[in-house]
């Protein structure tokens, strides 16, 4: 497979970008989600004491049932809001593991077809025939893998739109419950 030194350390340095590019890609999405925790642990805790503040205020039952409302309304929000984020960071982080493995699926294709090539050269007589059905079976792959990556891209699109439509309507849904209890 490696015919010269130079093949291997060529082979050995892409492998190393490619894991390189991992780690710093699961790095950068874990730093995210941790900052995400840290900030939501904080607001948390800081409405904790607001609501705490709030509720020692309650003179009567209507006034109760206002706050509870409001209470209910601002905690559901903070939960979207939390999960959508958890969801970009996580759609991003996809979305960057997807190009990369679609850089290294190229790469690798063409170092093979390079590969098929040199080895046509030194190929007795009558292989033509075996080295252009190779070559056309790669390019068939590269072009099944393509058509499944678009589909896969397709798809998530579709999933991130219908998972912001959701959430909206979530809010929305809560909201509406929330003013209909305290009509009530």
């Amino acid at each position: 497979m490696f015919k010269t030194p130079d093949h291997f350390s060529e082979f050995a340095s892409g492998q190393i970008e490619t894991f390189l590019r991992l780690a710093q890609l699961s790095l950068e999405s874990n730093e995210r989600i941790s900052k995400l925790n840290l900030d939501t642990t904080k607001q948390s805790l800081e409405q904790f004491a607001s609501n705490a503040k709030s509720l020692t205020s309650v003179k009567d039952l209507q006034e109760a049932v206002t706050l509870r409302n409001k209470l209910i309304e601002a905690a559901s929000e903070q939960v979207l809001s939390y999960n959508r984020s958890v969801y970009e960071i996580n759609s991003q982080a996809l979305s960057e593991l997807s190009k990369l493995m679609e850089e290294r699926l190229t790469a690798f294709n063409k170092d093979l077809v390079s590969a098929i090539d040199k080895t046509a050269k030194s190929a007795p007589a009558g292989a033509d025939v075996a080295v252009a059905a190779l070559k056309s079976t790669v390019a068939a792959t590269a072009a099944a893998v393509d058509s499944m990556t678009k589909a896969a891209k397709q798809v998530a699109d579709f999933a991130d739109a219908s998972v912001k439509a959701a959430t909206t309507a979530t809010v929305d849904a809560v909201k509406t419950a929330t003013k209909k209890a305290s009509a009530a």
